[in-house]
């Protein structure tokens, strides 16, 4: 019986050599990786890291990050990744549950140093890679979630009103004035988003794009789902992070926005440029005014053992993605306000 169970296990490891360095409980094995280093800690505590098994040879391993997300991006790279060129990268191996018995995890290619760049022809790149996926069919992606792991963009709207006066204090507090947000609020009462659904990312900030070399690259889509296109739109251009701060000016904005209509034209897709302005300008107020409530929750939280994070993002972060934010709810404020000039001519 013991030289059978050997025999398997040589066996298994020949036919998926990255398991012998991943123990049975799913961390990694240290008497044949060389060195580590963490490169990211998930919500669940784990870590995500480079591992070396030779001075030139390198990997990453990705244990389960989100407890929520057991089986998504394996099920993402077997089911959705095929029908996109080669942005994301490569899978290499991953655990069998039934076989290891431990905790999920997924072994990838090493990128090398990723520069999460946001310059202006970064940003224009990458939107042409959405618009890309935005026109692929949504048929071919049948078993496909319908959320991520935030609201969607109806529930929000539904929250602003909800907490109507925890706004209304928090955006006195920022320097909004009472007339704007009246007017923001009027403006939300007649809005209304496309009902389009598209392949999303589902978490396009700016952490989950970057150069490898002259490549840019798309990570982690284990959150990938049916959404509307200002979804992966917002995150690429206005949704904040404490960990990747970053300037967007109205002028960028605009540009990055028309080289997605474009794109979409030359796929064979028509847009109104000026009604896809708008609902823009009207996506992004409630998507950053939501995430206001959120970012001043977490810096309430701080120091206590509430904190949805576990202090992993100091106070200054926070306070800069704050202030990015708000940033960005003045500049598509005005947008919005365009937006109906425009539609009213």
């Amino acid at each position: 019986m013991i030289v059978l169970l050997h025999f398997i296990q040589k066996s298994w490891v020949a036919m998926n050599p990255f398991h012998q360095y991943v123990n049975v409980d799913g961390t990694l094995n240290d008497t044949l990786v060389r060195n580590r280093e963490i490169l990211y800690t998930g919500t669940n505590g784990r870590h995500v890291e480079r591992f070396y098994v030779s001075s030139s040879e390198s990997y990453i391993f990705k244990p389960l990050t989100n407890d929520d997300q057991e089986g998504r991006e394996r099920w993402v790279y077997a089911h959705v990744l095929p029908a996109l060129s080669p942005i994301y990268p490569r899978l290499l191996a991953w655990s069998d549950t039934g076989a290891d018995g431990g905790g999920e995890w997924m072994v990838f290619e090493d990128l090398g140093p990723l520069h999460h760049l946001h310059a202006d022809e970064t940003l224009l790149r990458a939107v042409g890679l959405v618009a890309w996926w935005h026109a692929l069919p949504t048929d071919r992606f049948a078993g496909m979630p319908l959320r991520g792991p935030k609201p969607l963009i109806q529930e929000m709207v539904s929250e602003l009103y909800t907490r109507k006066p925890d706004v209304l204090k928090l955006c006195s507090s920022l320097g909004l004035s009472k007339q704007q947000m009246q007017r923001m609020y009027v403006q939300l009462e007649h809005l209304s988003f496309s009902q389009q659904l598209v392949l999303s990312h589902g978490d396009l900030h700016p952490g989950n794009y970057a150069l490898s070399g002259e490549r840019l690259m798309v990570l982690d889509w284990e959150h990938a789902h049916l959404n509307t296109p200002l979804w992966d739109v917002y995150h690429l251009i206005d949704m904040s992070h404490p960990l990747f701060p970053r300037r967007m000016t109205s002028e960028l904005r605009i540009r990055i926005l028309d080289t997605y209509v474009e794109q979409l034209e030359l796929l064979g897709i028509r847009v109104d440029r000026t009604a896809f302005m708008l609902e823009y300008g009207m996506f992004a107020v409630v998507f950053s005014l939501w995430m206001l409530l959120l970012i001043t929750s977490d810096l309430q939280r701080i120091g206590t053992n509430l904190h949805r994070n576990g202090d992993k993002w100091s106070k200054e972060q926070l306070e800069s993605q704050l202030d990015e934010t708000l940033a960005c709810l003045n500049q598509c404020a005005a947008m919005m306000d365009w937006g109906q000039a425009q539609q009213c001519r």
